[in-house]
């Protein structure tokens, strides 16, 4: 198969959480260490740090696999979902995995792939350490894809755990309260091995301390610790809370690996380049202010609407769009309603059908017009703005990819 034929035929043929939501969540391991055993156990050939939380996950690995190749070390990265590029999810040292490696990977395995029934997203793990294990990386930032304890990341034992905050989202598959979810995502701190807690309220605190005392790991609050704040081309509010994380965890680091003051400031300030990471208060144009971000449950939002009014604008043009599955009650308190909206349906199947939407607009009181396509409703928005306005592009981590 080509390229473009191994993408459809994994799309369109195992369950993927990007596309079909809660189907695609797998209630145990089995799956994933049947094909670890399968690949002669690549998670074992790499040292890696494991990320998880309900929110920065994305830009905590991205600012830690930053600082570690500034150090010289050859970093691999696995991320999700991707924005435009399912390689995107698989990384070394900034740069996407060939497509000739996923075609390969996927045509050697292709029987045991169906015949075992592997989601998308175990296959893709398996691909990923495959590919650093084979690529022989110095150390792995893998990037928790939902929960914790039954993520199909979670075969891997690390140098380092780190969960970054924890939060109301995905609860008809983590929990219906804050320690639930967090009990699940505590999941990934595994025996003597460190752990850093990035933000935490007095429901999670002691769910972590716990899991951490039953393991013997060592455990470490970022947010009761004071570090330096240094400055980085990853913007945005909440981005205050990954630096502190990040600073913690590299100072666990450090007695595995050799980190220079240098290494850190580069690595923060270059990490949008070291590692191409995008979508979060990602500025696309000046003139008007154009920001996009992939902000999407209520704890997130909160932080970038509160971002988004303390910028300099004449009025507010905001591209939305959000899947089907979204608990609409939770975030549109957070949507300011001095805005004109400019709502479609992201081209997913989860993507929520844009008359539905409009008819929850219409009923909370948002100023909006309909469009057929997230890019439709994007230029439409670019045509109404002034230079001295601002459009906000988000609702979605789809949207984003839409429009960036």
């Amino acid at each position: 198969m080509t390229y473009a034929q191994t993408l459809d035929w994994m799309f369109a043929q195992l369950p993927m959480y990007q596309k079909i939501g809660a189907a695609a969540h797998t209630k145990d391991l089995k799956n994933t260490i049947i094909l670890m055993e399968h690949l002669n156990h690549p998670e074992l050939k790499f040292k890696s740090i494991h990320v998880g939380g309900t929110n920065g996950k994305g830009s905590s690995s991205s600012l830690l696999a930053s600082v570690l190749q500034e150090a010289g070390y050859k970093v691999g990265l696995y991320t999700s979902p991707h924005l435009k590029d399912f390689r995107e999810r698989i990384k070394i040292n900034g740069e996407m995995i060939p497509q000739e490696n996923v075609t390969a990977f996927i045509a050697t395995h292709k029987t045991f792939l169906e015949n075992n029934h592997l989601s998308f997203f175990e296959m893709t793990v398996g691909l990923a350490f495959d590919f650093f294990a084979n690529q022989n990386v110095d150390v792995a930032l893998i990037e928790v894809g939902l929960g914790g304890g039954l993520d199909s990341t979670n075969v891997i034992t690390p140098l380092l755990s780190v969960i970054t905050n924890i939060g109301w989202d995905h609860m008809n598959m983590l929990g219906n309260t804050l320690a639930e979810i967090a009990s699940e995502k505590a999941g990934i701190i595994k025996p003597n091995v460190p752990v850093v807690i990035g933000e935490y309220v007095s429901e999670t605190k002691p769910v972590f301390q716990e899991k951490a005392d039953l393991e013997n790991a060592p455990i470490w609050f970022a947010s009761e610790i004071d570090w330096k704040n240094y400055e980085s081309s990853l913007l945005g509010d909440y981005q205050i809370h990954n630096k502190k994380t990040v600073l913690t965890a590299l100072n666990v680091l450090k007695t595995h690996f050799t980190i220079s003051e240098s290494n850190i400031k580069n690595g923060f300030l270059n990490v949008n380049t070291n590692t191409k990471f995008a979508g979060r208060w990602q500025i696309l144009s000046n003139s008007p202010i154009i920001v996009a971000d992939t902000a999407h449950n209520k704890d997130g939002l909160q932080i970038v609407m509160n971002q988004v009014s303390k910028q300099k604008f004449d009025h507010l043009h905001f591209v939305f769009g959000v899947v089907n599955d979204k608990d609409l009650d939770s975030i549109l308190h957070l949507l300011p309603q001095k805005a004109t909206y400019y709502i479609a349906k992201p081209n997913v199947p989860r993507g929520l059908e844009v008359d539905k939407l409009a008819q929850i607009m219409q009923k909370n009181g948002f100023q909006f017009q309909s469009f057929s396509s997230i890019p439709e409703a994007f230029a439409q928005a670019k045509q109404q703005a002034q230079n001295s306005d601002m459009i906000y592009v988000g609702g979605s981590t789809f949207v984003v990819a839409e429009v960036i």
